[in-house]
């Protein structure tokens, strides 16, 4: 029997997305692994994110009340601690800004190999995690010959978990050191662009270098505002700085997972797919019959967006601009 334990994420007072795929992830396993799932939660509202976390297949809640936004040192001490205490085999972080900022330190501490950026995990005698490589050209399996792991999952790639489980929700208090906390959030400035947060959006229009010009963002921009959309791009778009980087989706932007993804003019790179693989339902628009798009998309126009976009923004009340 081996316990799994996996460290929630939340920012600005609200539990991150990848929160509760992370629940997944560790439920998986720990079922693989006929073992409990623990899942932490440090600082801020940690009874709030409490009962939020308590979904099913929960075994156990860990609330840790230090600070209230992220920060480094108190996140390490924090995990080492509760890693002593529950002595799970699988130590289950997100792969993001945070969880790869206390990640390594973690590790390195409790003398555990590390795989970061998981798109898979397979328990067996020892775990196999799957990785993608070459710019996501290339999947590989790492099996890691160790007793004990800590590995991130990429968010996107396991479903949040759902429902209301029946977790025991238990306070853990860490002895943190002071002298060692050498950091303090005071704050947040939002760099490169707007109040929009891309990853909140349910329906999502993105477009991607077939635009051809950036005063042709207009077209797609009339498209997102008559379906009461938001507008986001593949990584093209941003480079050319026709869009701010906060609007960019991929492996070097965010990742989303909207109810609609509307992909007008991308081909369809790996590293685009990466961060939309995970919409509901996507639907593309690209003159190439054969764009990689079109392997992921569920419904396909192979078409001229240029005619295209024009007759959809008719189609639902609205008015194309003149171009």
């Amino acid at each position: 029997m081996s316990d799994i334990l996996a460290v929630a994420e939340h920012r600005r007072g609200d539990l991150r997305d990848v929160s509760f795929e992370l629940v997944t992830a560790g439920r998986e396993l720990a079922d693989a692994a006929d073992g409990d799932l623990h899942v932490a939660v440090i600082g801020g509202d940690v009874d709030g994110f409490a009962d939020e976390l308590n979904r099913e297949g929960v075994d156990m809640v860990h609330t840790v009340s230090e600070g209230e936004e992220f920060n480094h040192d108190i996140y390490t001490q924090s995990v080492e601690a509760l890693a002593d205490e529950i002595d799970p085999e699988l130590l289950v972080l997100p792969n993001t800004v945070n969880g790869l900022d206390y990640a390594p330190a973690v590790a390195n501490a409790l003398s555990l190999p590390l795989v970061t950026d998981a798109i898979d995990v397979e328990y067996g005698d020892e775990p196999a995690v799957t990785r993608e490589m070459y710019g996501s050209k290339v999947e590989t399996v790492v099996e890691v010959d160790a007793d004990r792991v800590a590995l991130t999952i990429r968010p996107g790639e396991w479903p949040p978990a759902e429902g209301t489980g029946d977790a025991e929700i238990s306070q853990f208090d860490v002895d943190i050191d002071e002298s060692a906390v050498r950091s303090t959030v005071t704050g947040y400035q939002e760099v490169g662009g707007g109040d929009v947060d891309i990853t909140d959006a349910d329906v999502l229009v993105s477009v991607g270098r077939g635009i051809e010009e950036e005063e042709n963002i207009a077209l797609v921009e009339a498209l997102a505002d008559t379906l009461g959309a938001t507008l986001s791009s593949s990584r093209p778009i941003v480079d050319n700085g026709w869009l701010p980087k906060n609007r960019q989706v991929g492996q070097s932007g965010k990742v989303v997972t909207p109810d609609v993804y509307i992909a007008i003019g991308i081909s369809g790179a790996v590293q685009h797919v990466a961060g939309m693989k995970g919409a509901d339902t996507i639907v593309a628009i690209n003159t190439d019959a054969s764009a990689p798009i079109y392997d992921l998309a569920d419904y396909g126009v192979a078409d001229d967006l240029f005619d295209v976009v024009p007759a959809l923004i008719e189609e639902f009340g609205g008015e194309p601009p003149a171009l």
